[in-house]
């Protein structure tokens, strides 16, 4: 009965003691090697980028390859539709210390050029602020305005002028 037991309990042992573990050194092939994820692609991923190797910031599936926050009329509120938009791209600045943005405002045709300036001003410093707010640092942003001067749409109508009021974020590199 001892016998038994006994080869028993080692049956055991040696059933526990089995399990093989993979050798490592095929796992660092692969990041060693061609296929590997680059320190951009891990990046990425950090970021909520979903493609492997995609950059997040061109990644059209991304929400933050959509750069642009649109506002009403003589408005330089954040709509709350956009908000998600600019808490994404503030916590990118947060995670990427070395990424620095250019926020442009603009308006559409109608008011004084100074006036349109001053309310281009306050749009990208709206979405500035958000962002600073949401974890970025100052030197990462900077916000101008281009006013009426850089219209998206041409025309002179609703239509146009609602595609020309909107902060656009611009990523270093970009501008």
């Amino acid at each position: 009965m001892k016998k038994i037991l006994s080869v028993l309990i080692i049956c055991l042992l040696s059933a526990c003691a089995s399990k093989t573990t993979q050798p490592t050194s095929e796992l660092e092939d692969r990041t060693m090697g061609g296929g590997g994820m680059g320190a951009g692609a891990q990046e990425g991923m950090r970021a909520g980028g979903g493609g492997f190797g995609m950059d997040p910031l061109r990644d059209p599936s991304n929400i933050l390859s959509q750069r642009s926050i649109y506002f009403d009329f003589d408005n330089y509120t954040i709509k709350n539709e956009y908000r998600d938009l600019v808490l994404a791209h503030a916590r990118y600045l947060r995670d990427n210390s070395n990424s620095k943005v250019l926020i442009q405002g603009n308006t559409d045709e109608r008011g004084s050029r100074e006036y349109n300036l001053a309310l281009g001003q306050r749009r990208a410093d709206s979405v500035k602020n958000a962002m600073l707010l949401s974890g970025a640092r100052d030197h990462q942003i900077e916000s101008v305005s281009l006013g009426e001067e850089k219209p998206r749409a041409a025309g002179r109508d609703e239509s146009a002028w609602t595609e020309n009021r909107r902060a656009d974020i611009l990523y270093q590199g970009e501008y």
